[in-house]
């Protein structure tokens, strides 16, 4: 339906004119991170709403509406297909990333004007998703890491400031004492959480 779909670089804000030639098109571009909070009683975890955009535009040499509504021909698709077939796409979609499905928000009209003789009809649609950040142990700097899959593989790779990952939890001890008698009485068990990795207990 569309010529293309690349990313948004700023086409529309200066001569909308220029984008004839490229129309019916569409656009994808990061609306920003619009809401931030705690995730749970962690104070590591935080779930993050980000914003999606895609424009799609379309314009008809004959009238504003039928930009809007398509025309006879099957290349005159119009905004109205394009807003519904973009919706119908990614909306419940995770698109294979780690976060949760798109949710479908705003649809707001940028133009419906005339521009050198054809109506112009454009329209953004607004999806939301989130995913979990997690951040840094207070006065903590990034874990020191070869694994470049690592979230603080950046900082290793550009030499960051780094802190020595926390020593894995290989034991716990447990003492168990009944009210009423002597300490020294109390039984005691180690329990091997996991084993070291060098194979020794």
């Amino acid at each position: 339906m569309v010529w293309d779909v690349t990313t948004y670089a700023g086409e529309l804000d200066d001569d909308p004119g220029k984008i004839i030639h490229r129309l019916p098109g569409a656009w994808v571009t990061f609306g920003g991170i619009v809401k931030t909070e705690r995730y749970s009683t962690s104070r590591q975890k935080r779930k993050v709403t980000g914003r999606f955009v895609v424009v799609v535009g379309d314009y008809n040499t004959r009238d504003e509406q039928s930009a809007r509504h398509g025309g006879v021909n099957q290349d005159e698709v119009g905004t109205n297909l394009l807003v519904e077939s973009v919706r119908r796409l990614i909306t419940g979609q995770d698109l294979g990333l780690k976060i949760d499905y798109f949710e479908p928000g705003r649809v707001r009209t940028l133009f419906n004007t005339a521009v050198e003789e054809r109506a112009l009809s454009v329209f953004s649609c607004e999806f939301d998703t989130a995913w979990i950040e997690r951040a840094l142990e207070n006065g903590k700097w990034p874990e020191r890491s070869a694994d470049p899959e690592a979230p603080d593989a950046a900082f290793n790779a550009y030499d960051g400031e780094l802190s020595d990952p926390d020593p894995d939890l290989l034991r716990v001890g447990i003492r168990y004492h009944q009210p009423g008698t002597s300490q020294d009485d109390d039984q005691e068990d180690l329990v091997e959480v996991r084993k070291e990795e060098n194979g020794n207990d």
